[in-house]
């Protein structure tokens, strides 16, 4: 081979060495030889070689039945069988060579004949046989089990007439000549060398039909087997019969037997995970292609062999002037009229196997021919030696013209060194294990393009099969389909998936130890405007224009993405700079500059539209990884947004801890609802005249599982910003559930108290956006208030509005629905906040709560003292109530009494309570009043100093001590 079509298909060496066990294999020959020179020396003495021979015997083949015995209760297969035959067979030679060693060694005397030992050596060859059986490979057909037998016979009919002609007609002669004992012992003498001639016929049939499954463990016994009747055949032959004794050299041979047997099934084999494992480097010696003409063609042999051993038998007798015996003469005729009719068979098979080649080479050329695929047959050099008639269709160039081409010389140069590499490991791989490969490169055609192709590779005698598609289409589809599934489909620019592999291939490649690599987040603040004032067609358009202007802001190396809705981001690579101060300053620049840039004005739709630009940057810190440097600069990028918007914020770790901070105060929240750790506490509103107790406000308490107790302004804060993410985010569920929990158990004491006697209203905090949110259904209040049987008046909704959104229409609908059924309402923060005086004027307020920040400078503030005092006159005016929220100082007291605050609350009276002490105070009913009872400063609708409610009745949860 030559040039590139040798590069293409030169076979890479098998890895790996042959992985047999070299040490068992040295000790086997050492103990071998060591036998056998022990015997040729004669053991020193007579009675150690008797010891030796006998029980030396005896020993070697109890430890091959022990090996074969222990394989087979290893190993789950078809094998088992033919494995605990090989030990029941070892078994009885070594009984055998056991009583024969009983009779010689222990008891001095000479072996009878016939005796035990004779039996249980006539016990070997059977077994054995019918193991070789069961690993043969079994025929498929009738006709294959008649060859098999037909061979048997040619093997075992032949050596029948050599061995008759050579010694076993003198054995049948002594037995007609009549004398005492000769009976038995001809029989032993002609039943030895039958048995062993029909085993030596079953280790030449079965190497010739040995399955491939453990080949050399199989191998390794057909050895062991062989070498066994090798030695019985000396044996009984009449030059050694008359001579033997134990201890002889002729022992060594059936020692050499027996330890072999033991070895076949593990030490031929490599031991992998506790049970045998097939030997690589064998199996892929039988896997290579090449062919071995002379073993291949034996089987073929075989009966012509049969035949010329069996004619030299009979021309031995002829030769030798002896009459033909009626035995030779009849074994003979069997062996060649098994001959004659294999030979029938044979004839037979071979037509039919011809015809049906014929057949199948048709049914091939016809698919081939009328495929629309390309098939090529390649040469072991590397050249096409055939091409089906599909390449005019698909290459766009003739069959005959690719014929004689070297295949290297078709692929795209840049696809060539790929190709090459696959089609060496394929080929280096075992054929068993990867029969085919696929390949897909660049083909030429015959207009001079290049065609993507896709091949699925077979071996062929040394070379390959390649069967080809033109696949230039799908390639070209997925192409379209992968830039989709990275690109946003509106601005074309990367989304978040392929701007996350750009940073972390800046992040972990050759510019992973550059830390001056940033990144940049970018919001469009009032993009959702222009959606809400002139479409959404303009904002695509806006989003369209903002994305051009970011694509052209950046260098070319830099990567530009929109993540999603108005957010973009940049990927800004570093420049190997140390100086991370005037790294940072250079980035801090280019964000400003491009901040700018998108917040020029946009024309859109004719008009002119403008939107801003909050930028977070954040750089890659060492060991940073993606996505940490992303949720870094998306934290920079919302605290722009938190810090007035248009501008660039750099990213600081403490906001990363900020983060970490309330995540685990919101998880540890969320783990309270649910297990219960919430306490309701009550805080008395006591009548500034007379000190009674009007109302108590019900307020949550958490005591955390650290001992930990939060008050509502720290847990509702937490509530609110509980997703672990821009604190911009309420998270409503949370706060959902938390004021479901208030309202129902403050609902559920209420009317507890009311059963017990003390008829004191409830007031409970709620935002006016929760009381009309979805999450609580319509009518739940009314629900709550029916179930738990709280009669009219004893609910005060202390109502928050904070947000300008709320719909006043909705929010008077709903308080009016509420006041129907005597729920008082008050209005919570007043003086402070949104929409004050239209919640006066809209909505059904009974009382007003001054908010906190009014009572604390209520004495040290003569300008709050007058807004107070105002406030209050309006309240008074309109016939509410009023209440002042933390009244902590005497003095503040004696100031709002004065102004004619009619309620207070707050620690110059009490703190909150739990339900056992809150029963205590309403049994005494007051609480003493700075400056004793006084009136107020004028009359008013409420100046006796109590709330007029409605008395009514409730079920109570037991609240630990506050």
């Amino acid at each position: 081979m030559s040039g590139p079509g040798a590069a293409l298909l030169t076979r890479q060496p098998l890895a790996g060495g042959s992985g047999k066990n070299l040490a068992m294999q040295l000790l086997l020959a050492v103990v071998s030889s060591g036998y056998a020179v022990g015997a040729a020396l004669g053991w020193g003495s007579e009675e150690l070689a008797e010891i030796m021979g006998d029980f030396g015997l005896s020993a070697a083949g109890l430890l091959a039945a022990v090996s074969c015995f222990t394989y087979a209760r290893a190993i789950d297969s078809r094998e088992r069988p033919a494995w605990l035959l090989f030990a029941f067979s070892s078994l009885m030679g070594g009984c055998g060579n056991a009583v024969w060693g009983w009779y010689e060694v222990i008891l001095g005397e000479s072996v009878p004949k016939p005796s035990i030992a004779d039996f249980a050596f006539l016990c070997f060859a059977p077994p054995a046989i019918v193991g070789l059986l069961v690993l043969a490979k079994r025929p498929v057909t009738r006709a294959g089990w008649v060859c098999l037998g037909l061979d048997s016979w040619l093997i075992g009919g032949s050596l029948l007439t050599l061995s008759w002609s050579l010694a076993l007609a003198h054995a049948a002669r002594t037995a007609q000549s009549g004398a005492p004992g000769s009976v038995p012992r001809a029989a032993l003498s002609l039943a030895y060398p039958l048995l062993d001639i029909a085993l030596v016929s079953m280790v030449l049939v079965l190497h010739f039909r040995r399955s491939e499954a453990n080949r050399s463990a199989v191998n390794t016994a057909i050895a062991a087997l062989a070498l066994t009747v090798l030695s019985d055949a000396l044996f009984t032959s009449p030059l050694l019969s008359a001579e033997y004794q134990s201890g002889q050299l002729l022992d060594a041979g059936w020692f050499a037997g027996s330890l072999l047997l033991a070895y076949a099934p593990w030490g031929a084999r490599r031991i992998h995970g506790g049970l045998p494992a097939p030997d690589p480097a064998a199996r892929a010696r039988a896997e290579r292609p090449h062919s071995r003409p002379i073993t291949g063609s034996l089987p073929a042999l075989t009966p012509y062999l049969a035949a010329a051993v069996c004619t030299l038998g009979i021309l031995y007798n002829v030769v030798d002037g002896r009459k033909v015996d009626r035995v030779v003469v009849f074994t003979g005729c069997t062996v060649v009229l098994a001959l004659v009719i294999r030979q029938g068979i044979m004839l037979l098979d071979n037509i039919a196997l011809t015809q049906e080649l014929a057949q199948k080479e048709n049914h091939f050329r016809s698919l081939v021919q009328g495929s629309s695929d390309v098939i090529m047959i390649a040469a072991p050099t590397g050249t096409l030696r055939y091409v089906s008639p599909a390449a005019a269709g698909v290459y766009g160039r003739e069959a005959e013209e690719l014929v004689g081409t070297e295949l290297a010389t078709l692929i795209h140069p840049d696809d060539l060194g790929r190709v090459v590499h696959e089609v060496r490991r394929f080929l280096a791989a075992p054929p068993t294990e990867e029969p085919t490969t696929r390949i897909e490169c660049r083909f030429e055609s015959g207009d001079g393009e290049w065609l993507n192709v896709e091949s699925t590779v077979n071996r062929h005698q040394g070379g390959l099969i390649l069967n080809s598609r033109d696949v230039t289409e799908r390639v070209r589809l997925q192409a379209q389909l992968q830039h989709s599934a990275e690109h946003d489909p509106l601005t074309d620019l990367p989304n978040r998936a392929l701007f996350t592999r750009r940073v972390r291939q800046a992040l972990t490649g050759r510019r992973a130890g550059d830390h001056s690599t940033a990144v940049l987040f970018i919001d469009l603040d009032g993009f959702k405007a222009v959606n809400d004032t002139i479409g959404h067609q303009a904002g695509d358009e806006l989003l369209i224009e903002a994305a051009r202007r970011l694509q052209d802001s950046v260098r070319a190396g830099d990567t530009a993405a929109r993540l999603g809705g108005d957010e973009f981001a940049a990927l800004i690579l570093g420049d190997g700079s140390r100086d991370r101060g005037a790294r940072e300053y250079q980035v801090h620049e280019i964000a400003d500059r491009l901040r700018t840039t998108l917040s020029q004005p946009y024309r859109i739709a004719g008009s002119e539209v403008r939107v801003a630009a909050s930028i977070g940057v954040a750089f890659a810190d060492p060991g940073i990884t993606p996505s940490d440097l992303m949720r870094n600069a998306d934290l920079a990028m919302y605290r722009a947004k938190a810090g007035g918007k248009d501008r660039v914020e750099m990213y600081a770790p403490q906001m990363q801890a900020e983060v970490v901070r309330k995540a685990e105060l919101a998880g540890r929240l969320r783990t309270a609802l649910h297990d219960g750790e919430f306490a309701l506490l009550h805080q008395p509103v006591v009548s500034l005249a007379t000190g009674e107790i009007s109302a108590v406000a019900a307020q949550a308490r958490w005591r955390s599982a650290q001992g930990i107790l939060f008050t509502p302004a720290e847990f509702l804060r937490v509530a609110e910003h509980s997703d672990g993410g821009h604190a911009a985010v309420p998270d409503a569920s949370r706060t959902a559930e938390l004021g479901r929990w208030l309202l129902e158990e403050a609902v559920v004491q209420a009317a507890e108290r009311h059963r017990a006697g003390h008829d004191v209203p409830v007031a409970v905090r709620m935002t006016a956006q929760r009381l009309l949110d979805r999450s609580m259904p319509l009518g739940s209040v009314e629900a709550l208030l029916t179930r738990h049987g709280l009669p009219s008046g004893a609910l005060v909704l202390e109502l928050a509005v904070s947000d300008p959104r709320v719909p006043f229409d909705d929010l008077e609908r709903r308080l009016a629905a509420l006041h129907r059924l005597g729920v008082l309402i008050a209005l919570d923060g007043f003086g402070s906040g949104y929409a004050a005086i239209s919640a006066l004027r809209r909505l059904p307020v009974d009382m007003l709560k001054l908010d906190r920040g009014l009572v604390e400078g209520v004495v040290e503030s003569p300008r709050l003292h007058k807004i107070t005092a105002g406030l209050l006159r309006i309240a008074n005016d309109l016939g509410m109530q009023s209440a002042a929220e933390g009244v902590d100082l005497p003095e503040q007291v004696l100031a709002l009494r004065e102004m004619g605050c009619t309620h207070g609350q707050g620690l110059a009276f009490s703190g909150p309570l739990d339900e056992y002490r809150l029963r205590r105070a309403l049994v005494r009913g007051t609480f003493p009043v700075p400056g004793g009872a006084a009136q107020p400063a004028w009359a008013g609708g409420s100046s006796g100093g109590s709330m007029v409610i409605r008395r009514g009745s409730h079920n109570e949860t037991p609240v630990p001590p506050a």
